[in-house]
């Protein structure tokens, strides 16, 4: 029997929600927020950290999972971005990650059921870490690693295990400037479900990085789709770095060349110089909506810049279109 969500992909065209770190600034929170309660006696500042404020002030996250759902959105992502130990090491929270985890996907699961009209779905953000396995980040030592694959599988096991204590519904692998950093991820999380006996969906989404088509790494967009379709992914995409305009050809590939349900979620636009998005929602929407007359994708959403404003625009627009047809096979 189909699962819920597979129905739901096979149906219509999926909304994933927005942005957590442009709803997060709009609260202009101080330091003292990302320490409330658990953390007030840290050794180092902790202002910036957004994955904390699950713990800390888990209200605001619950209130931005809220109006993202109530814009529309049949799946929100957890505020587990950061949620390893290789980008925690920064604030010295290596040992918060487990807590960061569970309890951000408790607090989405438990918005989620607020909502009956129909089956909402929890995503658990699995970010590509701050560092990089492929690229040296010393110009004169090219062969050095600031990290390696098997630290990745660590880390990204712990985080893995937590979010699936935390219930969730769908693993996403996201934000991908580095493949062998999500070849990782994809490992790891292989791991846990053998060790675990159980599986859940998994989405896949990189990041183009310029108009040039490849990632920060250098792979092409067909490269980076052949080099991950080993995994039985639910969905392959794009998100972050380009605006809807620029995504579009790079989401033609996927379409074209994928098996897998096709996702994307661009920023509002690329950022003017104060670091600011300037798209509305209904200028983001009709940019989407070519990806809908084109047929190009199954899971449609936004990522930095976007509101709950915008992803209501694109919900409306996401109604009037049948989703992306998924053929296992392109050969027949």
């Amino acid at each position: 029997m189909k699962s819920d969500l597979e129905t739901a992909l096979a149906t219509r065209i999926l909304v994933l929600d927005g942005a957590m770190g442009t709803m997060i600034q709009r609260h202009h929170l101080e330091e003292f927020d990302f320490r409330e309660g658990a953390f007030e006696q840290h050794d180092k500042s902790l202002k910036g950290n957004n994955d904390l404020l699950s713990i800390t002030r888990p209200e605001i996250i619950k209130d931005i999972h809220r109006q993202y759902l109530q814009a529309g959105a049949d799946i929100i992502e957890t505020n587990t971005f950061s949620g390893t130990t290789i980008a925690q090491a920064d604030y010295g929270l290596e040992h918060a990650v487990y807590h960061i985890n569970f309890e951000s996907a408790k607090i989405a699961k438990e918005v989620c059921a607020e909502f009956t009209d129909r089956k909402r779905f929890v995503a658990g953000s699995i970010g590509p870490t701050n560092r990089t396995a492929s690229i040296s980040p010393d110009v004169n030592d090219p062969g050095f690693r600031a990290v390696s694959f098997d630290d990745l599988v660590v880390a990204y096991k712990q985080q893995v295990h937590a979010l699936l204590d935390g219930c969730v519904d769908i693993l996403l692998v996201e934000t991908i400037f580095d493949t062998l950093n999500a070849k990782a991820a994809l490992y790891a999380i292989d791991e846990v479900f053998d060790e675990r006996g159980m599986k859940v969906p998994i989405m896949v989404s990189g990041t183009i990085t310029d108009q040039s088509g490849r990632t920060l790494t250098g792979q092409t967009t067909e490269a980076f789709l052949i080099s991950l379709s080993h995994m039985p992914l639910l969905s392959i995409g794009l998100n972050c770095a380009l605006g809807a305009s620029m995504m579009r050809p790079y989401l033609q590939i996927l379409d074209e060349q994928s098996t897998f349900a096709v996702s994307a979620h661009p920023n509002a636009g690329l950022p003017n110089e104060f670091g600011q998005y300037d798209e509305s929602p209904q200028m983001m929407a009709q940019q989407i909506r070519g990806f809908l007359e084109e047929g190009l994708v199954n899971i449609v959403g936004g990522c930095c810049g976007t509101t709950p404003d915008h992803i209501r625009a694109i919900a409306e627009i996401a109604k009037e279109f049948s989703p992306r047809p998924i053929v296992a096979d392109l050969s027949k």
